[in-house]
């Protein structure tokens, strides 16, 4: 066990602690800090002791000689330059190694002011006109009494504490002039507060990143107040936050756990993202994403990687061990149709944060004043996914869409399938200046050219999708030579195989593909494959695919049970025509699932003796044999008479735990 003292009181000595922490046995932690306040924001762990008050540096040499430490770590603020000399004089009297943590010197906007210290920091104070916002805090507020009108011009914010409160009273501020508040402070959080005063200047410490620095220099541009920065003392050689962590891991062999915010960045402009992400970004020492996405929130001097991949993006976390926070933005709501589904399995071993955003669904249907209780929500970006079928069967439905003018091709699609008459609704570059808002029906938006970044939403005021198995043998296009399961056939076949949402099927044998068909419209979230070796049929299968939006059926060439082999394996499986294989097509099925279900179908006697057979030949958990006739009017002159179909055998058969 290694020990170890952290001086903290900073954003980086408590994230310092936090990471030394998490180390367990293999450290042990004493953080020293000036205030019971700083004590509340150290979380408690088993290897962690907090000291809490101001040490001299008697006290401190006597803690180190006392302590025994391996090594002592400065993360006091850069502007404790004598607490800093105290501590590195009683490491070199306590014979205990000393390390400095530096923070980071900030970028600062143009017509910034910068003067060496306070009383210069007076004296133009002083000579400036109007109100003034001061943000170091309650310990110097006293030297500032010297600004010209200070109890009139000035306004003081400072931590809600006692002596807070007294410094501010024993410098004559009125109470209206003290906003007691604790930070982190927002960006629009600061400029409110600037506006509300009329603050024409601004005055802080190049307190850092971690200390608010860029919210502020930020919010003092938008407000239209000067900047005024107090110069920082000069510092001690020392290392950052993530250099102090490689070189703890380095010497001690404490493992770094990253940390890893997944933000949702909304529609994509500044306007359009939570204060939430907004901060993880401002926060992040790495940031992650699309170059599009990149170029819009990056901070100035901002380390950034631009990747799409989750792959990609989870490699590239861990081969950058330099690093400790990252932020990967994503578009829109992180949890709506994002790539951090698929990224969030890749990065155990971090520890990580999801923030959401706002996605460009409730974005667009704020600004067509409707609600989206009941939209359907599909996603066409970078997917194989047939609009016209989601259309037919709700009434309302969004749909991102990518690429080039996909909106575009949206409407042409829905016109093509007989639906322009639809109502289509087109949010084009949502929340940015140049957004755009286009109705009308499908047909008469077929021919316009829309931007990449659109986002879609389509009325259907009469959906007319059918839900139940069955549908008329009308529907199908057929050939004289390509056999088609009947209507009433096809709806017991399917009720007999019980379909989930996201079955995964097999028809075996599936000439015009009405069974397959149904399949794919019965199971939505599923996969269908229609299996056939006439080429004819063929054909015709994709054909009607087409016609009727089954989009997730797959159309597979070739004579079972050879051309199965590669296919995924069926949850569901249906047998129309075996070509006298239904022995090698059974044990395939069983072989790629044992617990799938089977339904089969014959109309001759020998493909009755053969699925006779196999019901004894494997074993099931559950089997049926249905012998069904079906009988269809006819016109005989003035009469209607009925005429018996073929007799027709539907076999079911279920594979289960007993047949393992």
């Amino acid at each position: 066990m290694y020990k170890l003292c952290i001086f903290a009181g900073t954003t980086e000595g408590r994230e310092l602690a936090e990471f030394l922490s998490a180390q367990g046995a293999a450290a042990a932690v004493t953080a020293c800090v000036a205030t019971d306040y700083g004590e509340t924001l150290l979380g408690p762990a088993e290897n962690l002791r907090v000291l809490s008050g101001r040490l001299n540096g008697e006290q401190m040499t006597q803690l180190l000689r006392e302590g025994g430490f391996d090594l002592v770590l400065d993360a006091t603020h850069p502007y404790a330059a004598e607490v800093t000399e105290n501590i590195a004089r009683a490491c070199k009297a306590a014979d205990t190694e000393y390390l400095r943590v530096l923070r980071e010197a900030s970028v600062v906007p143009e017509g910034t002011v910068f003067v060496p210290d306070i009383p210069a920091a007076v004296a133009w104070l002083s000579e400036a006109p109007g109100n003034i916002l001061l943000t170091t805090g309650s310990k110097a507020l006293r030297e500032f009494t010297g600004v010209r009108d200070f109890a009139e011009r000035v306004w003081a914010r400072v931590l809600p504490m006692p002596a807070s409160l007294e410094a501010c009273q024993a410098a004559g501020l009125p109470p209206a002039h003290v906003i007691a508040m604790q930070g982190p402070f927002t960006l629009e959080l600061n400029i409110a507060m600037l506006k509300s005063i009329g603050a024409a200047c601004l005055v802080t410490k190049d307190s850092g990143g971690a200390g608010g620095f860029r919210e502020k220099a930020e919010a003092a541009v938008a407000a239209g107040a000067r900047l005024l920065v107090i110069g920082r003392p000069p510092q001690r050689e020392g290392l950052d936050l993530a250099e102090t962590v490689n070189e703890l891991c380095r010497r001690f062999g404490f493992r770094a756990e990253p940390q890893v915010t997944v933000a949702g960045i909304g529609p994509g402009s500044h306007g359009g993202m939570t204060g939430e992400v907004r901060e993880a970004i401002g926060e992040a020492e790495c940031l992650i994403g699309a170059r599009r996405m990149l170029e819009a929130v990056a901070r100035q001097g901002q380390t950034v990687y631009g990747a799409v991949a989750p792959e990609d993006i989870a490699g590239y976390i861990r081969a950058h061990g330099e690093y400790r926070r990252f932020a990967v933005v994503m578009s829109g709501d992180s949890g709506f149709f994002s790539g951090t589904k698929k990224l969030l399995p890749l990065l155990e071993g971090c520890r990580v944060k999801v923030l959401p955003g706002l996605s460009s669904l409730s974005c667009l249907c704020a600004r067509l004043g409707l609600s989206y209780e009941d939209v359907t929500p599909v996603s066409l970006h970078g997917r194989e996914r047939d609009i016209a079928r989601d259309v037919r069967a709700h009434s309302r439905v969004f749909a991102l869409v990518g690429g080039d003018n996909g909106a575009g091709a949206l409407c042409r699609r829905l016109t093509e399938a007989g639906l322009g008459g639809v109502r289509v609704h087109i949010g084009e570059k949502l929340s940015y200046p140049e957004e755009k808002l286009t109705s009308g029906t499908a047909e008469a938006l077929a021919a316009g050219h829309y931007d990449s970044l659109s986002a879609v939403l389509i009325e259907n005021d009469r959906p007319d999708a059918v839900v139940t198995p069955g549908l008329p043998d009308t529907v199908f296009q057929r050939g004289e030579a390509v056999p088609m399961t009947k209507s009433e056939v096809r709806a017991v076949c399917l009720s007999k195989l019980r379909l989930t949402a996201d079955a995964v099927c097999w028809d075996i044998g599936a000439g015009t593909g009405s069974i397959a068909i149904e399949m794919a419209l019965l199971a939505p979230r599923g996969r269908v494959f229609g299996i056939e070796r006439n080429e004819n049929a063929l054909q015709l299968m994709r054909d009607n695919a087409g016609r009727l939006s089954a989009d997730n059926l797959t159309v597979v060439p070739g004579s079972a049970p050879a051309a199965c082999r590669d296919l995924p394996a069926p949850t569901h499986a249906f047998i129309g025509g075996s070509g006298g294989g239904m022995r090698e097509i059974i044990r395939l099925l069983l072989e790629k699932n044992p617990r799938v279900r089977i339904v089969a179908t014959t109309v001759t006697l020998e493909t009755l003796a053969e699925l006779t057979a196999c019901l004894k030949e494997f074993s099931f958990t559950e089997t049926e044999v249905v012998s069904l006739t079906v009988a269809r009017d006819r016109k005989a002159g003035p009469y209607r008479l009925m005429t018996g179909q073929n007799p027709i055998y539907v076999f079911t058969m279920q594979a289960g735990e007993a047949a393992e």
